[in-house]
């Protein structure tokens, strides 16, 4: 008697356990998968990409390497020199949204005038690279959650940094790219006179232009006009 008892006890137990990790964890995994599946606000391949830019042709990816002139790509995630430390894109590309690309030109153009360039880091980022990013950070106030999706996936977020044209290198900023140390906020003090220059100018002609810096990332821009643009899942190599 007392041993089947004890059976029955640890099968209720087993049972309660299931239930514990089915109610907190398994349903609202499956319930993200299946909201990122069935929400229209995602595409995820290349024909409702077309789809879509027939309703709104500013809805474009545009390649930035050809559509701005001088500008230079240094695309961390096309590297393992990046925080990952994997080749997280099979091409060394970088896209925006055409009124994205458009505003950045007009930086371009700016930043030429006073003797610098853009070299982009990243820009628009698939859907499926915020996933992996967020497995392994899982730190919000650096990658975006997976339930909402982030502006590099809308196309509407450029990490960058300047060139000096003198000397084709690159601007000293308060951090490396994708540093997560407190120095890298965009506002955090800066006790060097010719770094505090450097990121000053970067924040304000980007900031003229219908950029807003990240907080906690100098680099990281968002163009401030996408409303309505999808998160998108389409790698670099289905785009052109």
């Amino acid at each position: 008697m007392n041993c089947y008892v004890n059976l029955k006890n640890r099968k209720m137990e087993k049972n309660l356990k299931l239930f514990i990790f089915t109610f907190f964890f398994a349903i609202p995994f499956i319930s993200l998968v299946s909201q990122n599946k069935e929400n229209k606000l995602i595409v995820f391949d290349r024909p409702a990409y077309e789809e879509s830019l027939k309703k709104m042709p500013s809805k474009e990816l545009i390649n930035l390497g050809k559509k701005i002139p001088d500008i230079s790509l240094d695309i961390k995630y096309a590297t393992p020199n990046n925080f990952t430390k994997q080749v997280i894109y099979k091409e060394a590309k970088a896209f925006a949204r055409k009124p994205v690309a458009e505003a950045l030109g007009e930086a371009q153009k700016e930043f030429l005038k006073l003797g610098y360039s853009i070299k982009i880091f990243d820009a628009y980022r698939p859907y499926r690279a915020t996933i992996k990013f967020f497995e392994i950070i899982g730190d919000t106030r650096y990658v975006a959650s997976p339930k909402t999706g982030s502006r590099h996936n809308k196309g509407c977020a450029i990490d960058l940094t300047l060139v000096d044209l003198n000397t084709n290198k690159e601007l000293t900023m308060p951090t490396e790219y994708d540093s997560f140390r407190k120095e890298a906020w965009a506002e955090a003090p800066v006790s060097d006179s010719e770094i505090l220059k450097n990121r000053t100018i970067l924040i304000q002609v980007l900031t003229n232009h219908g950029f807003r810096v990240n907080k906690t990332e100098w680099w990281h821009f968002d163009f401030v006009g996408c409303a309505g643009f999808e998160v998108l899942d389409i790698p670099f190599e289905d785009l052109e």
